[in-house]
């Protein structure tokens, strides 16, 4: 058994979303958002590149070497999943463990709202779930994938780096496929999936142009798309897409996000107000005349007054879906307030008087 996986049963036991390994400091486990240290001297950079060298292949150690980062999956000598980056730093060599639970949750148990499963029953056309690093947006797609899997008999191809949750196939077909193992790139993995007949295309990062227009030419071409991007809001996604594309293909992006962009799922993590668990709360932008009018015409800025009256259509502003869960005592109002755009909103609920910015003249005593 690796060293390492001391560390890593340890994380398990106590609940932990990620294991950090660094130099100069002890392994620390990420706990409900906070970053934690576990009772254990500091590390060297000889003893946790010992311990790091154990899980990697020789490919990797040379990789490594090269300097490059790795990422990669790994499984526990008792089974545990964990996805891997490794990195060197101006300190050392440093790595962050992110735990994959071995089962797939459903859409129901993450308590999500009804409407995605309407984005897996759509044929074709592309849909998009965002939000920054450690959101849980691979644990959305995979419920996601899991309900057609469930559900339907199609063909689904995930393009990811690296795999995480593992699927057996149910009423589907499942091929799942690792950048970096199976395939030089995202890229190259989607021109590959449309000669294999797929009903369902996952691609894992949509990072950079060549990956989005070969999205783009999935969606457009019969397939249903799931994809992501670290944007942190609906508006933000629209403009990322069409900013990322040279400037000659910009008319081109826009009809496309225009007839086939289907949704657009924006998701934070927020603590619950016990304090021991997050729950994924989400903005939901579902694409219709007006919006598609918007996307064409640039004036995407007019899109969130869209979401704020789209509600008959599981639309829902990111401030609106806070509110909603703090009022049905779903998550903790400190919590939600540092994801809050239009703070103000907030304030009454906020309980630590700290995070509530001081009214004009408050800091003056009474004369």
């Amino acid at each position: 058994m690796a060293r390492i996986d001391a560390f890593l049963k340890l994380g398990l036991a106590q609940g932990c979303s990620d294991v950090h390994l660094a130099v100069g400091v002890p392994p620390m486990l990420r706990m409900n958002g906070d970053l934690l240290p576990i009772k254990f001297r500091e590390l060297s950079d000889n003893e946790l590149t010992a311990y790091i060298e154990e899980i990697l292949t020789s490919k990797q150690r040379e990789r490594l070497a090269g300097g490059h980062d790795l990422d990669f999956s790994y499984v526990t000598g008792e089974g545990g999943r964990f996805r891997v980056n490794v990195f060197r730093k101006v300190t050392g060599i440093g790595a962050v463990l992110r735990h994959i639970p071995g089962n797939v949750p459903s859409l129901d148990q993450l308590n999500v709202p009804p409407i995605l499963k309407k984005f897996c029953e759509y044929h074709q056309g592309m849909v998009l779930v965002t939000g920054a690093t450690g959101t849980g947006k691979s644990t959305t797609l995979a419920a996601m994938i899991d309900h057609i899997n469930s559900s339907r008999a199609h063909n689904i191809i995930t393009l990811e780096d690296p795999i995480e949750f593992v699927h057996p196939s149910k009423q589907s077909q499942i091929i799942q496929r690792e950048v970096g193992t199976h395939l030089p790139s995202f890229a190259a993995g989607i021109r590959s999936s449309m000669r294999e007949d797929p009903d369902v295309i996952l691609v894992g990062e949509m990072r950079d142009a060549e990956t989005i227009m070969m999205a783009m030419t999935a969606a457009e071409t019969g397939h249903l798309v799931f994809g992501t991007l670290h944007t942190t809001g609906a508006v933000k996604t629209i403009d990322r897409v069409i900013d990322a594309l040279p400037g000659e293909l910009r008319e081109q992006t826009k009809a496309f996000l225009a007839m086939s962009l289907k949704a657009v799922i924006t998701q934070v993590l927020v603590k619950t107000p016990d304090g021991r668990g997050r729950r994924a709360v989400q903005e939901i932008l579902v694409n219709n005349r007006a919006i598609a009018n918007m996307i064409q015409s640039e004036q995407t800025h007019q899109i969130g007054s869209q979401l704020q009256t789209g509600r008959n259509e599981g639309m829902q502003l990111m401030d609106a879906a806070l509110l909603d869960a703090i009022q049905a005592k779903e998550i903790d109002p400190d919590d939600a307030f540092r994801f809050a755009n239009d703070k103000s909103k907030f304030q009454r609920y906020v309980s630590d008087v700290e995070l509530v910015p001081p009214m004009d003249g408050a800091s003056e005593g009474g004369a």
